[in-house]
């Protein structure tokens, strides 16, 4: 029996419109990618180059003589080691009460029935609303003076000014709206049968919250406990406001405190390489956590 042979598939030729589309679509990407990596690259070069070498002429995109003397500098500095402490102190604990407070106030916005539920969703929305510098003067008097803004009288030692405490709470001013906000997406768009099957087997509304749905929850929960701890610990205004020295101060604002030979001097080495290691914990959670994040941005997305 005769094998008939079928003809090679015709492989359309591209139009020069087409090319000259493709061309320029990678051209900008490639463009984007130069613009946003560029920054980093030369923080990252900056910290290996000597003081001496930053301003010479041309420019060098890659030091002659790279040197470690900016990262000696800085882990010399016993307020900088502090500042690192303290951050990934204050950066925990607001991810923890965010996490804690929002998985709560969002199971009960996404899932239960009451109300004015949608009046509190959209105000718990308008929160993120208001800049920092708006609710400042606030908070610096609910700092320094708690127990007179709650309950009218003053309180001896009650001051949290210069503490972790401080900056925790503030901190749950933007993010734990946020958390709640993304949260009660998640919640939402999960099936009702999960919930109906688990009161048929005689669970309680809570142990359907802590056994059934907040493990399902899982990759929304690390998406926006990564978002808070980014936004934590890169936050500046609210750390410089509540915090004077080492006892609470954060890396952020120890990278405001280094010093040059003299007061005419900005060691911008220095400040590259703290700049450097402050922003490599950042990168390996990111990558450790990649495919979870991934999963917990499009979840929800598809219903059904």
């Amino acid at each position: 029996m005769a094998t008939q042979t079928l003809p090679p598939p015709r492989v359309r030729k591209q139009s020069a419109g087409e090319i000259l589309g493709k061309i320029g679509f990678w051209l900008l990407i490639i463009a984007i990618i130069v613009y946003t990596i560029f920054p980093f690259y030369w923080a990252i070069v900056t910290s290996f180059t000597p003081s001496g070498a930053l301003f010479n002429t041309p420019v060098e995109y890659f030091p002659s003589e790279p040197t470690l003397v900016n990262y000696q500098q800085v882990f010399k500095s016993s307020n900088f080691a502090y500042a690192l402490r303290n951050s990934v102190i204050v950066s925990f604990f607001t991810v923890l009460l965010s996490l804690l407070f929002g998985a709560f106030a969002a199971y009960a916005l996404g899932r239960l029935r009451f109300r004015g539920k949608t009046i509190a969703l959209y105000t718990i929305l308008s929160m993120t609303m208001f800049p920092q510098i708006a609710v400042l003067g606030a908070l610096y008097e609910m700092v320094r003076n708690p127990c007179k803004i709650f309950f009218g009288a003053e309180c001896f030692g009650a001051s949290l000014y210069n503490t972790w405490w401080a900056l925790i709470l503030t901190y749950l001013t933007f993010s734990l709206p946020f958390t709640v906000w993304v949260l009660t997406t998640f919640f939402r768009s999960m099936p009702g049968e999960l919930e109906e099957a688990a009161q048929v087997d005689g669970a309680t509304p809570m142990q359907t919250f802590w056994m059934v749905l907040l493990p399902l929850a899982l990759p929304g929960l690390v998406t926006t406990g990564l978002l808070t701890f980014i936004a934590a610990w890169n936050e500046f205004l609210f750390a410089l406001t509540f915090t004077i020295n080492e006892k609470a101060v954060t890396a952020p604002v120890a990278l405001t405190q280094f010093g040059g030979a003299s007061q005419f001097e900005l060691p911008w080495g220095t400040i590259m390489a703290a700049s450097v290691i402050v922003t490599v914990p950042l990168v390996i959670l990111v990558l450790v956590f990649q495919r979870l994040i991934l999963a917990g941005l499009t979840a929800g997305a598809v219903k059904g």
